[in-house]
């Protein structure tokens, strides 16, 4: 018996040892886009993208101020506060804070935005922890994916809404990512249209364990719920987290005075979420198989 604990320990302590590597060598290859500048833009209706090229960061205008949605890595922020400037909005008007999911690449410059504009900040209540503990889960001291703590203000679960003057962005539980992995949906004008708009939280597998010592119990059955909750879904207007969600760059390279608004593209959730489930299942599979190789 001793022996097989033996060997389970350093099975365990090796895998550990390599998703830390990993995470250091995941970062030294997105970092660099994450990080890099993107003009700031009206992306339809009162939403507007500030993030970055690599990580995705929204404006909400409302007729009592604005609504951000997340930030970016810490070194970001000022670049946020400057693509705010640059549309003519006061980064002294944001209001309310929303986070989509508590990992340190969309929620490095709250802490110092909630205290520069007093705004409120609402979270999934799963995520809360992790929040106000500046930890990815899982890997609470890995100083590479952490993040300066924030108190969180309001959290939100299933159908929850959030208002602030003439807006109002409804609550989507979708956990996987993150335990309190949160999408965010709204309405939009669009000419005379009306445009339903969902904030897609995410659903990709990234730094996340699924076995052996997942990054939080109950994780694979959280990202199977999410997928068919998500595949119920059809809004016109597919955001996310990231530029690549939902081919930003080319879409606002597309975007011309009279013509419609490429971002407007039914079913793209559909056929995004079924790429996403096809790479868990591939993902999954892999980390089975290194599970069963390494005991």
């Amino acid at each position: 018996m001793r022996r097989i604990t033996a060997a389970l320990c350093a099975a365990a302590l090796l895998a550990a040892g390599a998703h830390a590597q990993g995470i250091k060598d995941f970062l030294t290859q997105v970092m660099g886009k994450w990080t890099a500048p993107f003009e700031p833009f009206n992306l339809i209706g009162n939403i507007y993208y500030v993030g970055t090229d690599g990580i995705a960061v929204y404006v909400i205008k409302t007729s009592e101020g604005l609504i951000l949605m997340d930030t970016a890595v810490p070194q970001s922020t000022g670049m946020i506060k400057d693509n705010i400037a640059k549309l003519g909005f006061t980064p002294g008007d944001i209001k309310v804070i929303l986070n989509s999911h508590a990992h340190f690449d969309h929620t490095g410059g709250f802490a110092e935005m909630k205290q520069e504009t007093g705004a409120q900040l609402v979270a999934g209540e799963r995520d809360k922890p992790l929040l106000e503990g500046g930890y990815y889960p899982g890997d609470e001291k890995d100083a590479d994916v952490s993040f300066e703590p924030v108190k969180v203000d309001r959290t939100v679960k299933e159908g929850d809404k959030v208002t602030l003057g003439d807006t109002t962005l409804l609550a989507h539980e979708m956990p996987g990512h993150t335990p309190g992995c949160t999408s965010w949906e709204m309405t939009v004008k669009d000419g005379k249209e009306d445009r339903d708009v969902l904030f897609f939280c995410s659903g990709t597998v990234a730094l996340n364990r699924l076995v052996g010592q997942p990054t939080y119990p109950g994780i694979v059955e959280d990202y199977r719920s999410t997928y068919v909750k998500a595949k119920a879904m059809h809004p016109d207007v597919l955001l996310g987290p990231h530029p690549e969600v939902y081919g930003m760059q080319a879409k606002r390279a597309q975007m011309k005075d009279g013509a419609p608004n490429p971002f407007v593209k039914p079913g793209e959730l559909a056929t995004y979420v079924a790429g996403l489930e096809q790479d868990f299942d591939k993902q999954l599979a892999k980390q089975t198989a290194a599970l069963q190789k390494a005991n």
